[in-house]
């Protein structure tokens, strides 16, 4: 909801009354690079907790912690109550970014049949675009102070929800793992220790090593190249968004309007694809090919964007949306099939304590250049050259996807659960 606006208050903010502003392209990347930063020793703690103490009570701390920084600027987007903002958000996100994925992703495969979960993650990932549309579409006919005071109403909202409806699962007991996962009498010294006087001490000790991360990484081959892929995803993803709504504002003189038409075009695209295309597609294809097809439109996607030479080309460029959304649910089912259901926190976290080090470096790299190339300085007149860079990033997690060969899923053994969903409509 707050997307299409937080780039017109951002420069409201810092140069108001400016079509362009370096400064705002630079406090972004560097928001970015310290909340990837963060993420990145975060993430595999989270996800490693959440394997101990269960997904739902991992999820409470991101999503109570991301209504803070929203109602800041509900209150006022005054240049003050701005930096407030952004400091905040840049603390709070070192926790919120990319938990609710990571840990709604675990709850998923704890509770689906390995068969059955790369559809199941293509259609949460659809219900994430299908919330997408409907913010931005609501943000569309709403003013700046309204969609950031509606926007905390519904965290607030969805933090109650979630408290109160959604079942919480024993990870532990669901299935047996064979790479990292911990035998039974371990598991039951490890909640004897929990329920004992020093568990806060044991809390810190639960992040996995470097040597843990490693093993897991060196455990399958096609791990590792998940990996890489997700690195190189997650960089270009990084790099577009820093760089795009400032090239827009820049070239074509976009507001929050536009931004958020682009938006609804392509989060209604990416829903469709999702929720009925996606499901379909998988059991034929496979989530390996799905995964490249994704990639490759992602590539014409970012390349069309770089060379937009109408205000109609980005309109048009959205529609892909319709095949590069493969490729996030696709990458994150792979991994998920190589680990246990111990495990699927640990591995999840692993994924985006990676995909968090490429936030880190995205900015670094991408931020510089578009403010390079959106000023009167730039070495050549090419105002999307960073963004074509992006798609070069982009390229080489495609190629490496052409490398993946996914086998059939580990075998798991399945012990008596009430909470396992055998199918779903």
């Amino acid at each position: 909801m707050v997307a299409p606006t937080i780039t017109d208050v951002t420069m409201f903010a810092v140069c108001p009354h400016q079509p362009e502003c370096s400064i705002a392209i630079y406090l972004t990347g560097f928001q970015q690079a310290v909340i990837g930063l963060g993420t990145l020793f975060m993430m595999p703690l989270v996800g490693n907790l959440s394997d101990r103490y269960g997904r739902k009570a991992l999820l409470t701390l991101p999503m109570s912690l991301s209504i803070i920084p929203l109602a800041i600027l509900a209150y006022s987007r005054s240049r003050n109550f701005f930096y407030a903002y952004y400091v905040l958000k840049t603390l709070t996100s070192m926790v919120c970014e990319g938990s609710v994925q990571c840990l709604a992703l675990a709850y998923v495969a704890d509770n689906v049949p390995v068969r059955r979960r790369a559809a199941a993650f293509g259609i949460l990932s659809g219900i994430g675009s299908a919330a997408f549309v409907c913010g931005t579409f609501i943000a569309r006919f709403l003013s700046t102070a309204s969609t950031f005071q509606v926007a905390t109403a519904v965290a607030i909202a969805g933090t109650v929800y979630m408290r109160i409806f959604l079942p919480d699962v024993a990870v532990e007991e669901s299935l047996k793992t064979p790479i990292l996962c911990r035998g039974k009498e371990k598991i039951v010294a490890d909640f004897a220790n929990e329920i004992s006087p020093i568990k806060s001490e044991q809390i810190f000790k639960s992040r996995p090593s470097l040597r843990d991360m490693l093993t897991m990484l060196q455990s399958s081959k096609i791990f590792t190249q998940a990996a890489v892929v997700a690195f190189f995803l997650s960089l270009s993803d990084a790099g577009f968004q820093a760089s795009v709504t400032y090239y827009l504002k820049a070239e074509f003189h976009f507001n929050k309007d536009q931004f958020a038409d682009l938006m609804v075009i392509s989060g209604v695209a990416g829903t469709v694809s999702q929720l009925i295309v996606m499901p379909i597609l998988t059991p034929f294809l496979g989530e390996g090919v799905l995964l490249s097809v994704g990639l490759f439109f992602s590539c014409a996607h970012i390349f069309l964007y770089s060379v937009a030479w109408s205000f109609w080309v980005p309109y048009a460029a959205s529609m892909l949306s319709i095949f590069f959304v493969f490729s996030q649910p696709c990458m994150r089912t792979i991994v998920s099939k190589q680990v246990g259901s111990c495990e699927q926190g640990k591995a999840q976290g692993c994924i985006s304590g990676i995909s968090s080090f490429a936030n880190v470096v995205a900015p670094l790299v991408f931020s510089p250049l578009s403010a390079l190339f959106l000023s009167d300085n730039a070495p050549f007149d090419f105002p999307g050259f960073s963004i074509m860079c992006v798609g070069f990033a982009m390229m080489v997690a495609f190629v490496q996807s052409l490398m993946i060969r996914v086998p059939p899923p580990i075998a798991e053994e399945r012990v008596d659960n009430p909470n396992h969903i055998d199918s779903y409509a």
